[in-house]
């Protein structure tokens, strides 16, 4: 008979721990599964309310994490990322409502057709089974990947950020509240009760077959180590190296804000913009008042010599600056001859995650949604939309860049898979 969870917690056992969170999740799963669209969204608009009704204590939580953050020298962008305001948890209780008003994916049919032999074909769609989700800093995700594994039909086992233990430990209790409140089983969504790391090496192993999927979702080490080392299939969650493309057809007031938009308005998430490439046709125009633009808000530009001589502020980019993830206020800038050398130059040095072009061409629009090989390409928009809120999914594990069943912002029908329903009426094969 398998100890409970506490008191192995207790004994140090970190692979007892871990094994105990597997098999909790597999029955969790199998309940999950079964369970009625009704039960899962009134878990989920239990948790929303608990959320709210434990603001204070959850920002409290996250303050005293932050304190700690701050004595460890985080940056400011993974200061910004471990920050939860009243606001942002009022946005985390939002997201958990507009999941709960989505459409329940699992026993969607996809798909319907009849055989000439008689038989019915149905294509249904069906959960995962058990999420295994690995992230970095960002409490949020806590109840973002709880509220959407659940939706779908998934347990989760969600191994945070040991920064943000505090605040997703807080969080977590109101998503627990809500689903004892529907009736549903707490091991629906577990948070991994521990800040040691061994402790994502053993879900790297699949906890004995228990998790069906990972989902990293933090830095380019984080994902790097997961998809070396998992044993179970991996969304990929790699870093933002975004671009904004200023075409020589660009309204420059038009680019003006979507390049400020797309790197500033949060430096520190995925979707901000890491480089801007202005069309060498257009720059004598748009050049000087965009890198202006930037240094004015407070961001550092490198660039390339003609970029430099646009504003003698302007630091010289290194070649590995073209292929950096900031998460910072600082872009690199270059001028390329014209919409094909844009394109070379995002796959050349992109991440295949959130690319935009700004241009009154639709023809040039039209080929750069084309042919810019990444998950989000937008046309005179900024990348900050990179986001499964935004994209009307309530909220997002995270934008997937592989090509693999998973791409761009995973919801809530990411996180299934299907099945084959066959109907026949005595139907032998010859």
């Amino acid at each position: 008979m398998t100890a409970p969870l506490k008191t192995i917690e207790s004994s140090g056992d970190l692979t007892g721990i871990m094994q105990v969170l597997g098999r909790n999740a597999k029955v969790a799963a199998h309940t999950l599964a079964l369970a009625s669209s009704e039960a899962k969204n009134a878990a989920l608009k239990g948790m929303a309310g608990a959320i709210r009704a434990r603001k204070a204590e959850i920002i409290a939580a996250n303050k005293e994490d932050l304190a700690e953050a701050r004595k460890a020298n985080l940056s400011a962008a993974m200061l910004d990322r471990l920050t939860l305001d009243e606001a942002r948890v009022q946005a985390m209780a939002d997201g958990i409502e507009v999941i709960g008003a989505l459409p329940d994916p699992v026993g969607t049919v996809m798909e319907s057709w009849v055989r000439p032999n008689g038989m019915t074909i149905e294509r249904v769609r069906v959960p995962l089974g058990v999420i295994g989700i690995i992230y970095e800093s960002r409490p949020n995700v806590t109840a973002d990947a709880g509220a959407l594994a659940l939706k779908a039909g998934n347990a989760a086992i969600l191994r945070g950020g040991s920064d943000s233990l505090r605040t997703s430990r807080a969080i977590h209790a109101a998503m627990a509240e809500g689903l004892r409140a529907a009736g549903l089983p707490e091991d629906a969504i577990q948070l991994v009760p521990t800040r040691d790391r061994a402790a994502v090496g053993e879900m790297l192993t699949g906890l004995n077959n228990t998790i069906d999927v990972i989902v990293p979702r933090g830095g380019k080490g984080l994902v790097a180590r997961v998809q070396a080392e998992a044993r179970v299939p991996v969304f990929a969650h790699l870093e933002g190296v975004c671009h904004v493309f200023i075409d020589k057809a660009a309204d420059l007031e038009m680019a003006r804000k979507i390049v400020l938009n797309a790197k500033m308005r949060r430096t520190g998430v995925c979707g901000a913009a890491e480089t801007l490439l202005v069309d060498r046709a257009a720059a004598s125009k748009q050049l000087k008042p965009l890198i202006e633009m930037l240094i004015g808000a407070g961001c550092e530009v490198r660039g390339d010599k003609t970029v430099q001589a646009a504003d003698r502020r302007v630091k010289p980019a290194t070649e590995e600056d073209w292929s950096t993830e900031y998460l910072d206020a600082i872009i690199t800038a270059k001028v390329v001859d014209d919409v094909d050398a844009a394109i070379a130059h995002i796959e050349r040095y992109g991440s295949h995650h959130t690319d935009a072009i700004v241009t009154d061409d639709s023809n040039t629009a039209e080929k750069f949604l084309r042919e810019v090989d990444s998950a989000i390409v937008l046309h005179n928009a900024s990348t900050q939309f990179a986001d499964g809120g935004e994209f009307g999914f309530g909220a997002e594990i995270g934008i997937a860049t592989g090509r693999m069943h998973a791409r761009g912002p995973v919801g809530v029908e990411q996180l299934t898979s299907f099945k084959y329903r066959v109907r026949g009426t005595g139907q032998i094969r010859p």
